[in-house]
């Protein structure tokens, strides 16, 4: 019988421990590439492929696409874009991104929503259930909704306009009585200009046909599953609109909140 010397231990050992950090990681890591910061200023065009962000980063995420065309949802491992019209289609894993927030949705808790309730007291509810609010959290929202009122970016043209400029064309839909899902993250406030501090979510109908990114809801009922992580993961691009952006801007609060709010 052949042994094994200190190097093929030491060689094992390592890999356990690279499959159990890879093991924590995909439960705990929030990837982003961009930041929101680049996109209030223009960088409308990133260089990480759809395919990339779901075989290396999520199965659980938002974000748009390159030229602002669509909003984008990712669930379950699929990667959605959704239109103006308030149509949803599958994405092509070539498209690109400048900016995208993903991660291995492992919910820690969930919470049942019995009462119909508004977008401010739900929001409500989901903070009294968090551990901290100094962590970002994963949350998805499956119910019953009785109002849903959605916006989405429109595609724009080079030169491109600042985000708050393009999100003036944005388009508005309001489905009724829809049962769908709402992905999301809520990001702590010191996040704000890296990612969107508060809440950001993206709903999509239990057909997977129809969706956008959520301005107001009014949830019937249904089941809240919250995720905490604690690693960020922020990828930054190395375009060459990206490194002459502007990204210290004197008002990116107020900036991410009207184009957020609506």
């Amino acid at each position: 019988m052949l042994s094994r010397g200190p190097s093929e231990f030491s060689l094992t050992a390592f890999r356990r421990w690279v499959r159990a950090m890879q093991a924590h990681r995909r439960g705990r890591e929030v990837y982003q590439t961009s930041t929101m910061g680049a996109l209030l200023d223009g960088v409308y065009d990133g260089n990480v492929a759809i395919g990339e962000l779901l075989r290396r980063h999520g199965d659980f995420g938002l974000g748009t696409f390159n030229g602002l065309d669509g909003e984008m949802l990712v669930l379950d491992g699929v990667c959605y874009r959704l239109r103006g019209d308030g149509s949803a289609t599958v994405a092509d894993p070539e498209e690109l991104t400048p900016f995208a927030v993903v991660t291995w949705f492992h919910p820690d808790r969930t919470l049942k929503v019995s009462e119909s309730c508004d977008r401010v007291t739900l929001k409500a509810h989901i903070d009294e259930a968090l551990e901290s609010t100094n962590l970002m959290v994963a949350v998805r929202v499956a119910g019953d909704f009785s109002m849903m009122r959605t916006r989405t970016v429109t595609e724009q043209q080079q030169p491109y306009r600042p985000f708050t400029e393009a999100t003036k064309e944005q388009q508005e839909v309001t489905f009724t009585q829809v049962s769908g899902t709402l992905v999301g993250f809520r990001m702590p406030e010191f996040e704000q200009g890296i990612s969107v501090a508060g809440y950001h979510s993206h709903f999509i109908d239990n057909g997977h046909t129809h969706g956008g990114h959520a301005l107001d809801y009014q949830l019937v009922r249904g089941t809240v599953e919250i995720s905490a992580c604690s690693e960020l993961h922020l990828s930054l691009q190395r375009t060459p609109q990206f490194l002459g952006a502007e990204l210290n801007s004197d008002d990116v609060d107020g900036q991410i909140r009207q184009t957020e709010e609506g």
